[in-house]
C-alpha cells in the first residue's frame, strides 16, 4: 500500500509569513509525505498546482500565497484569479487542489501585523490539513 501524498506550494512574496502555513500543515500531516515547491508569487501557484495534480504522484495539492494591495495593481483581481485558477485545476484533475491563499483588506509591513498574518497563517495550514485529509479520505473511499 503507497502512502499518501502532499504537494505543498508556497509563493516567495511574504514568504516569512506564507511559510507559517507549512507549520501549521504538518503539525497534522508528516513532513515525509509532503513535498514542497515554491514559486514567485500567488500568479504563479495555479499552473504549478495543475502540473503537480497531473504528474499522479500526489493525492491532493495544497497552494499557499499572501495577497496584498500594493498599491499598483488590484490585488483583489489577483487573488481572484489565483483562486479560480485552482479551483479549475483540482476539476481539470480530479485531483484536491486546497488554498490557503489569503487576502487582507488592511495589511501594513509593521511587527504587529506580521505577527497577527504569522499565527494567522500556522491556522490556516492547520485547517488544510485537517481538510485535506477529509477530502482525500473521501476520494479514496468513493474508488
Amino acid at each position: 500500500m503507497t502512502h499518501t501524498r502532499y504537494a505543498f506550494v508556497k509563493a516567495a512574496w511574504h514568504a516569512d509569513i506564507v511559510d507559517r502555513s507549512l507549520d501549521g500543515f504538518s503539525e497534522t500531516i508528516p513532513m515525509d509525505q509532503i513535498d514542497t515547491f515554491d514559486v514567485p508569487g500567488a500568479f504563479e501557484m495555479p499552473l504549478m498546482a495543475q502540473t503537480l495534480a497531473k504528474s499522479g504522484k500526489y493525492d491532493a495539492v495544497v497552494c499557499a500565497a499572501f495577497v496584498v494591495d500594493g498599491g499598483i495593481y488590484r490585488h483583489d483581481f489577483v487573488a481572484s484569479a489565483v483562486v479560480d485558477g485552482l479551483m479549475r485545476a483540482g476539476m481539470d484533475t480530479g485531483v484536491p487542489v486546497l488554498s490557503v491563499s489569503l487576502t487582507p483588506h488592511h495589511y501594513q509591513e509593521t511587527d504587529h501585523h506580521n505577527t497577527i498574518y504569522r499565527e494567522h497563517f500556522v491556522q490556516k495550514g492547520r485547517e488544510a490539513a485537517a481538510a485535506a485529509l477529509q477530502i482525500v479520505g473521501a476520494h479514496k473511499a468513493l474508488a
